[in-house]
């Protein structure tokens, strides 16, 4: 595994989920964590050292200077930061309010851009660095009633080739991960619930090349790879990890 030892790591809510498989990845690395996000963290993670919580909301502007200032004050520069925190909810475009799509873009895509703002002057002051957005395989291609999901993903897509091109000067590389299906209580509860769970669980490996679901380990051992100075010639790419589901086409058998 790529060493991370001695750099300063920003990741936005990396206490769950998906968030929490980078954060431990990165801690695995030798990397020291700064998590900003509104709950507290797990024992898993706060019990480990360097680790440090930052109590943030990424739908709120302020939070944006709040965690660049704190980290200012607590570590002085920043090596790397994993824009990863974000939401979901599913209602067609016709039950979407005008609020619900605000929420879904503010953090989503509007607090990767301005936090990635706030950090430069501490990224640079460590001679340049690495940014990485969680995008999804949605900002590529779309399930049923995403419609806002979606949008913010496909922006998040774009928004990293852009800021990959301006950034470059500076030694600021930018990359986004497009996670697939991977497992977490709640995507296992959705398959438990279906009316026949076995036959669901079937169906969903077959959708997979590679014959599983994704492990929030798998997008943390990437996330390590593209923080590292072993990615040092990859920049403005959108990196799909998914078993290969979006490779595969379907079958009606």
């Amino acid at each position: 595994m790529s060493s991370l030892n001695g750099k300063n790591i920003v990741v936005t809510g990396g206490g769950q989920g998906i968030g929490e498989g980078i954060a431990q990845a990165l801690l695995d690395a030798g990397a020291a964590l700064i998590i900003a996000q509104r709950t507290q963290l797990p024992p898993a993670l706060t019990e480990q050292p360097g680790v440090h919580w930052i109590e943030a909301d990424l739908a709120q502007a302020h939070s944006y200077a709040a965690i660049a200032d704190s980290v200012g004050h607590t570590h002085g520069t920043v090596d790397a930061l994993v824009n990863n925190a974000g939401f979901m909810f599913e209602q067609t475009l016709e039950q979407m309010q005008l609020d619900d799509w605000n929420q879904m873009l503010a953090v989503n895509l509007t607090a990767p851009a301005f936090l990635s703002r706030a950090l430069l002057p501490l990224m640079r002051a460590a001679g340049g660095g690495s940014i990485i957005n969680i995008g999804s395989i949605e900002g590529l291609a779309a399930n049923p009633q995403h419609t806002a999901y979606c949008a913010s993903k496909g922006g998040v897509h774009a928004l990293t080739k852009a800021m990959a091109v301006d950034l470059g000067k500076d030694n600021i590389r930018v990359n986004a991960i497009a996670p697939g299906w991977i497992r977490s209580s709640l995507s296992d509860d959705y398959i438990n619930s279906q009316q026949d769970p076995q036959t669901a669980w079937e169906g969903l490996y077959k959708m997979h090349p590679a014959g599983r679901v994704g492990e929030p380990r798998d997008v943390g051992q990437l996330a390590v790879y593209l923080a590292s100075e072993a990615a040092a010639f990859i920049t403005g790419q959108v990196i799909v990890i998914d078993g290969g589901r979006t490779s595969k086409l379907p079958l009606p058998f």
